[in-house]
């Protein structure tokens, strides 16, 4: 039977090899898994040719509109080795870049036997550079170092090698990880060789030196069946998929299984219903699967990450993926605004809300949902504001209407005294930018650890700074740079409270009257504000619809007409002249409110309103708190 070759205890599968690759984010990672796919005879086109990305082949428009990679992905390739005509299956596990998406990563690295490491060839090792190699170490996995990019203006392949190379000092674990082949590419092209002046046209070095350096999977295939369970997946037809790597034994369709959650539970038998592996990104049924193999297997019912599926008559499982903390937290509640219902497909009430959001933990495990003192709130923390950003706007695309607050950090009470969470945060700008950049950085109580140049007008910037100081810090950092600089961090550990930050907002202005916004009324607002809607936008009482220019907010009737009189002007009928409105993202408006505000989101979009929408409400809310 396919891929049920009789490998025996302490054998390995030579025609296997298990790569996943890992890097900082746009560093190339997906774009260099394009190539392979083409090469491999997988798709009809080059990359680029025709806009064919990994991302659009996944479906998920949220990762080719933000650039990035939110889901690991699994990609077979069948490949032929030129030097001995041998047939290998090589099983790419694309992972995330971002920090936010940390947990994907920790899960599927677990399937893997080897690793490519992407590096920038002029950005160089990154903090993610750095979590996803440290994760590779622990896991005993040797990583091969591939530095893309090469036909940067600004690429500088010598230094990138020796800043890798003293990542790898800094990371090792063992002796032996410290010799580590090297490529140079460009993922784009599918170009790689040895030498940054000297890249074949093709990644045929590539797929050479994975097959050298990856060792095959080892294993025995006549023991009880385990397979640890690190993704999961849906059909309509085949339901629930669980995703991971045979470690032991064989599996085939009608087996009889048993499921071990990570709290010691077992349930089952189950029968299993199909098993498949993986060509390109499509799965395929096949007879069985064996040691080294990453399969999707159907027909066990509510498995969960992390759970063991093994042999009925010896079930034992397999030690359970640990899975750092979040970091940040903030809530979603059922929309209460006089809108509530006009734009979603769904009700959205506490009940559907809670619902949607328990499911999310099913496949999101770095996620935690819980129950708040309000019926209609629900506390929901994640590894940082893009990863609660991205499940705000794929709750929204599904239908859903409900409102957010605004991001806060999660701390931690030690011996009566609190520790939050503190980041690792690089910046690069131009030299003309530094001043801004400290400037921004020293009100979020950042300490400037290292400052380097980059010999061409670059600096890079390296700081320590606490979680709560990088909330909004990435939309007023393009602000104060005028667009020249980049950010990334990554989590370092837990230090004592360093006091209150020194970073406020202007007062807003907020509607005083429901209805539709005038042109003369915007005209008026924007002598003193900066506004955020349109003429004929609804709006309604405690609806915020721009930025004071001064500290307080203000009530403000926007939705007020121009008096008709009986005298008339030569000038009277002219146009009003109207700025642009200010148009924030939704990761922005989540940065911009205050504790007292909400982000209401509905599948047509996102408004900013108060939490509690009359101005008698608010006034008595602050009778409260000054008694």
């Amino acid at each position: 039977m396919r891929f049920c070759d009789g490998v025996s205890e302490g054998a390995t599968r030579a025609n296997i090899r298990n790569v996943a690759v890992i890097a900082h984010v746009d560093h190339g990672k997906t774009s260099l898994v394009n190539s392979m796919l083409a090469q491999a005879g997988l798709v009809h086109v080059k990359f680029g040719e025709s806009g064919f990305t990994l991302d659009s082949m996944t479906g998920n428009p949220l990762e080719r509109e933000k650039g990035v990679t939110i889901l690991s992905k699994i990609i077979g390739i069948p490949y032929r080795d030129r030097r001995t005509d041998a047939e290998v299956r090589l099983n790419i596990i694309d992972t995330p870049g971002h920090a936010d998406f940390g947990g994907e990563v920790e899960r599927v690295l677990g399937m893997a036997d080897g690793a490519l490491l992407i590096v920038d060839a002029a950005e160089g090792p990154m903090p993610q550079t750095r979590f996803v190699l440290q994760k590779a170490f622990q896991l005993g996995l040797r990583p091969i170092v591939v530095i893309n990019k090469v036909d940067r203006r600004d690429a500088r392949a010598e230094w990138v090698l020796e800043a890798t190379s003293d990542l790898f000092l800094d990371l090792a674990t063992d002796a032996a990880q410290l010799e580590f082949p090297v490529l140079y590419a460009i993922a784009r092209e599918g170009k790689a060789g040895l030498a940054p002046a000297d890249l074949e046209q093709d990644l045929l070095p590539l797929f050479d030196t994975i097959l050298d350096h990856v060792p095959p999977p080892e294993g025995n295939a006549e023991a009880p069946l385990q397979v640890q369970v690190t993704t999961l997946d849906y059909d309509n037809h085949l339901g629930r998929i669980a995703i991971g790597r045979v470690r032991r034994g064989t599996v085939r369709p009608s087996d009889g299984v048993v499921r071990l959650a990570r709290t010691g539970q077992q349930t089952g038998p189950f029968k299993v219903v199909g098993v498949y592996t993986y060509t390109g990104l499509s799965r395929e049924a096949v007879d069985c699967a064996t040691v080294g193999d990453i399969v999707a297997l159907t027909g066990v019912a509510d498995v969960a990450i992390s759970d063991t599926i093994a042999d009925p008559r010896e079930p034992e499982a397999l030690p359970a993926q640990a899975i750092e903390e979040p970091t940040v937290r903030m809530t979603f509640g059922v929309n209460t605004s006089p809108f509530a219902g006009r734009e979603g497909k769904l009700s959205s009430t506490s009940r559907q809300l809670r619902a949607r959001l328990l499911r999310e933990l099913e496949t999101n495990v770095s996620l935690r949902v819980e129950d708040t003192d309000s019926a209609d709130e629900f506390l929901v923390s994640g590894r940082g504001e893009l990863h609660l950003a991205i499940l705000v706007e794929t709750l929204r695309r599904e239908g859903y209407e409900f409102a957010v607050s605004r991001p806060e950090v999660i701390t931690r009470e030690t011996d009566g005294q609190t520790f939050e969470p503190v980041e690792h945060l690089v910046v690069d700008t131009i030299e003309e930018h530094l001043g801004a950049v400290a400037e921004l950085l020293g009100k979020r109580l950042a300490k400037l650890e290292h400052m380097s140049h980059d010999g061409h007008g670059g600096v890079r910037m390296e700081f320590r700074v606490p979680t709560r100081g990088l909330i909004g810090l990435r939309s007023q950092l393009l602000t104060a740079t005028r667009g020249h600089s980049v950010m990334a961090s990554r989590l370092i550990g837990y230090e004592a409270w360093l006091g209150p930050i020194g970073v406020s907002r202007n007062g807003v202005l907020v509607a005083s009257e429901p209805g539709v916004a005038t042109s003369y009324a915007i005209g008026n607002a924007q002598e003193r504000a900066q506004t955020f809607v349109e003429p004929q936008t609804p709006v309604y009482e405690g609806m915020l619809i721009g930025l004071n220019s001064r500290p307080e907010d203000m009530p403000f009737n926007i939705v007020k007409e121009k008096k008709q009189t009986n005298i008339r002007s030569s000038t009277s009928d002219i146009a009003v002249r109207l700025s642009p409105p200010l148009r924030l993202s939704l990761e922005q408006a989540m940065d911009f409110i205050e504790g007292d505000e909400l982000v209401e989101v509905t599948p047509l979009g996102f408004r900013l309103r108060k939490r509690l929408l009359t101005a008698e409400e608010r006034a008595k809310a602050r009778k409260r708190e000054t008694a």
